[in-house]
């Protein structure tokens, strides 16, 4: 799916309507609503009719009424972004004001919405994109009449109502003639949605929203993933702008960069620190600076490699879905996570200044068990000089894992040291230390594979898979770039040649619609559409 994420944007307060081509469109839109909706009309000539003088009787919609929903869709008329901004009707001060009535699911006719859609169909250009979000609506009935007035609407945001049946989405459906040129439906926050997802069957909730709306691409923010495989394409359309695929990056990983320093008194000071850090942290106090500064954020979400090799649920980490983030979140003034904080006082909570407070906010973290004297090729170190106004100190990182206790369970962390010599009548130096802790911060994230940083060419796919001289053989009379993306569906799934090559030409040599497809139907899929395991080499 190459498209770009709709984003509905907010209307402008001010744009005039353009008049409509036929004669007097107030009597004539008067004149549409009234009739269909039954009310009184008195005159011979309906186009000329007025309506009748004095209180307005239930089911009538008088011209006042029109020129008021008129200038409230001007208000909220993005031309530009042919965008119709109908969100939230119920807090908008001009229709409390005018004490409009709302076109909600309440209404047993929905003739405002009826008015507001015949409007809306009048405004130039066309509109593409209307969001009705956050109106509480109960019922898909008002929407009967969109369709009629704006069939080649192309965007929809039902965003944060109260849809709970398959029923209310009927009245808009592709499938039954209606909105046939939708390309993008929002429908979070709604029963219907969020229902599925919470028993576990988001797939069949995507499944019926695309069987109602056959040219839908984005659905929730997500592209459409589309089933091809057991009905190869005629197509022989290739990408409009060609791209090459790297298997590897431009630069190799190197091994851990250590310069301007003595690599013993960077290996010595981890030696000692981390057993402190997980044992014994009241030794810490001689090691951090008096003015020293320590904070630690985490990061909740799974790593995409990680994801993709399960090693949150995988059998050598039994005790992965054991861990808990909770009890990282809520410690030591909490996690320092500057994007998800609000407020000054949190930003303050979380940052520990001083070797006292630190050592303090360390006893309440999660137990840690750091093997430093385990396999190395489970850390990588960087250290090197940096000049901070006269002094120059030593900048440190350090990623790696640790066991957390007494779930059992690995995380994954990087840290970033600011170290100084410790000076000859400093407590550091007098306690053994050769440095001292200027500034520690600490992120703790999910598990991930130590592969990332094995010095050697770094692979774009997961599992560090590459084909076999066989494999680029079979490839080699593909012309670029339908080689080169032939390989990379290859590299990602194990479909052979005929099952890669209906897979992207289905979807139109795009990889990113191939592999949603691709994950679609893969358990639906035979062995024998796979690859042997000697076609790569890993």
């Amino acid at each position: 799916m190459t498209g770009v994420n709709l984003r509905f944007p907010c209307c402008p307060r001010t744009r005039s309507l353009r008049g409509s081509t036929f004669p007097c469109p107030r009597l004539l839109l008067l004149y549409d609503i009234n009739i269909q909706l039954g009310a009184r009309i008195s005159g011979s000539d309906p186009r000329l009719a007025k309506v009748q003088r004095g209180r307005p009787k239930p089911g009538i919609i008088t011209e006042k009424i029109i020129e008021l929903w008129k200038e409230w869709v001007t208000r909220r008329w993005n031309a530009e972004a042919k965008f119709l901004n109908l969100e939230r009707m119920a807090s908008d001060e001009f229709l409390k004001k005018n004490r409009m009535t709302l076109p909600t699911s309440e209404a047993r006719d929905g003739k405002e919405a009826q008015v507001i859609f015949k409007i809306a169909s009048k405004l130039r250009p066309e509109v593409e994109t209307i969001s009705l979000a956050h109106n509480g609506l109960t019922s898909g009935r008002i929407l009967t009449t969109l369709p009629h007035y704006l069939p080649a609407l192309k965007n929809l945001s039902l965003e944060g109502n109260r849809l709970n049946g398959w029923k209310e989405v009927d009245y808009i459906s592709g499938r039954r003639g209606r909105l046939e040129h939708l390309r993008e439906l929002i429908l979070t926050d709604n029963p219907i949605r969020e229902l599925e997802y919470k028993n576990n069957r988001a797939e069949r909730y995507k499944s019926e929203v695309v069987r109602r709306f056959p040219t839908l691409e984005i659905l929730d923010g997500e592209p459409v993933a589309r089933v091809g495989f057991d009905a190869p394409s005629t197509s022989t359309a290739t990408p409009a702008r060609p791209r090459t695929v790297l298997t590897t990056f431009a630069w190799n990983m190197e091994p851990s960069f250590i310069a301007g320093v003595d690599g013993s008194m960077v290996s010595n000071f981890f030696m000692r620190f981390f057993p402190c850090f997980d044992n014994k942290s009241n030794e810490l106090l001689d090691v951090y600076a008096p003015t020293a500064t320590f904070s630690f954020s985490s990061n909740t979400s799974i790593p995409a490699r990680a994801r993709i090799e399960h090693l949150h649920i995988s059998e050598e980490f039994p005790k992965q879905r054991d861990l808990q983030w909770a009890v990282w979140l809520g410690a030591a003034g909490g996690s320092r996570n500057l994007s998800r904080l609000s407020g000054l006082e949190k930003v303050t909570q979380s940052l520990q200044l001083g070797n006292q407070n630190i050592v303090n906010a360390v006893k309440v973290l999660p137990r840690t068990r750091h093997d430093v004297g385990g396999p190395q090729e489970k850390f990588c170190v960087d250290a090197f000089p940096v000049l901070q106004g006269k002094q120059t100190n030593l900048l440190v990182t350090v990623h790696g894992q640790f066991t957390e206790l007494p779930v059992g369970g690995v995380r994954s962390f990087d840290r970033s040291f600011v170290l100084a010599i410790a000076p000859d009548n400093s407590r550091a130096k007098q306690a053994g230390w050769d440095v001292m802790i200027l500034s520690d911060q600490l992120v703790v994230r999910a598990l991930s594979n130590p592969n990332a940083w094995r010095p050697g060419p770094m692979h774009v796919q997961a599992g560090d898979l590459l084909p076999s001289p066989g494999l680029q053989q079979a490839l080699a009379h593909l012309p670029e770039p339908q080689r080169a993306l032939m390989q990379d569906i290859i590299l990602r799934t194990r479909l052979n040649l005929q099952f890669a090559e209906d897979c992207l030409k289905n979807n139109d040599w795009d990889t990113d619609r191939a592999m949603a497809n691709f994950k679609q139907v893969k358990d639906k899929l035979p062995p024998d559409v796979f690859l042997p395991a000697d076609a790569f080499l890993s």
